[in-house]
């Protein structure tokens, strides 16, 4: 492949205000292309890809750059990825020699596999003998997943529809509203996408509304709901029937779940934002089925966001699990008599997932809870994203 100094510039920028500014990479790379609207598919491909893969495999480059010149860095990975760089005055003092053999002799897992040495040992320590396969997988690049809008149409109209408009798509096993599509690429601008057929969402994160066995005509509240995703897929499978109650502590977030709600032709999520405990004192004893897709690491979708784990610590995960078990003690109470509580997180950690199930249940408002089944989903088991999903019954 061709490089071009505009494009290549753009990479080294983006990369630059990641690192140094701390700038989330989706953002970056979001102003980035708004910012070289000139840029063709091939171009903004080529930049988002180069930015995220650059971000997955820093401390890699890091280790083999000559130096610290983000020129050089790109360089790296560029030979790293099996390309041959161009004669640019930016990568002189780039040798692919050299870069080989110090790559031959790094026998480090946590440098190989480009992650913070305190992490891999947390994964280590928590995950045994799986940790060495599940981060190889973390690493690799997330398929592209739809969710079937079933209010609007079927997942095979959606199928053949998508392919009319030269959109190759496949069904995964187990995932009964999933498309995965065959060659990434921007399905936002797809007229389907605007008609409200289809939202972007894992096909592992699919399996936590699903696990709330909803039924049309419930009372559903959505307790962690962020911007809606799992709202959504909710409303779907009640057929649009019942009252869904999305919350969340961020008004902006539940500002954008309103628009989806509308793009969707869902009419029965109500926002609300969580303003303290009193919020929730009001919902006591209310719902059918609550959810808590708690706040957590994210550690299970590093494929879809690589710079989370720059981001994070171990003080913050230490934090996140202090959160995590104040939401489900304080929340639990939504749930009538008989009702299901789904707690569920995008981590593969188990001090986020069934340690805090084990301990709720073990404490005084948990034992009016009894946990019915819970699914620890790997990524290197499920091709996608990793995810724990706890179901209990109210008594």
């Amino acid at each position: 492949m061709k490089l071009f100094p505009n494009t290549v510039r753009g990479v080294v920028s983006a990369i630059d205000e990641i690192f140094n500014n701390n700038r989330y990479a989706d953002k970056v790379i979001e102003k980035t292309l708004r910012s070289n609207p000139k840029w063709g598919a091939r171009d903004r491909g080529f930049v988002a890809e180069s930015v995220y893969e650059m971000v997955r495999w820093w401390r890699l480059i890091e280790a083999v750059s000559p130096s610290k010149d983000h020129y050089h860095r790109f360089g790296t990975y560029w030979l790293l990825q099996g390309n041959k760089l161009p004669d640019w005055r930016e990568f002189k003092g780039l040798d692919p020699s050299e870069v080989k053999s110090k790559l031959n002799k790094i026998q480090q897992r946590s440098v190989l596999q480009s992650i913070p040495d305190w992490l891999d040992e947390m994964g280590a320590s928590q995950l045994g003998e799986k940790w060495d396969r599940e981060i190889d997988t973390l690493n690799q690049t997330a398929s592209v997943v739809l969710r079937v809008n079933t209010l609007k149409t079927s997942r095979e109209d959606l199928m053949n529809r998508l392919a009319a408009d030269g959109v190759d798509t496949y069904a995964p096993k187990g995932y009964k509203d999933a498309l995965v599509l065959a060659e990434r690429q921007n399905i936002f601008k797809n007229p389907a996408f605007k008609e409200g057929m289809y939202e972007i969402q894992d096909a592992s994160s699919q399996l936590v509304a699903a696990a709330l066995e909803v039924e049309p005509g419930m009372r559903v509240i959505d307790a962690c709901a962020g911007a809606g995703g799992k709202s959504l897929h909710l409303a779907a499978l009640m057929e649009n029937k019942g009252r869904i109650l999305s919350m969340d502590v961020e008004a902006w977030k539940l500002t954008n779940t309103k628009l989806r709600a509308r793009r969707n032709g869902v009419s029965i999520i109500e926002t609300r934002l969580i303003e303290g405990n009193k919020t929730i004192k009001r919902l006591k004893d209310s719902a059918d089925r609550v959810l808590l897709d708690v706040p957590c690491s994210g550690l299970g979708v590093l494929k879809r966001n690589p710079d989370t784990k720059w981001k994070l610590s171990p003080e913050s995960i230490e934090k996140v699990q202090v959160m995590q078990q104040e939401i489900i003690q304080d929340y639990a109470s939504m749930v009538k008599p008989g009702g299901l509580l789904v707690y569920a997180t995008c981590s593969i950690l188990p001090k986020e997932n069934q340690d805090q199930v084990s301990k709720f249940l073990a404490s005084e408002k948990g034992q009016e809870f009894e946990l019915l089944e819970d699914q620890k989903v790997l990524a290197q088991e499920s091709g996608f994203d990793g995810f724990y999903i706890a179901k209990m019954k109210r008594k």
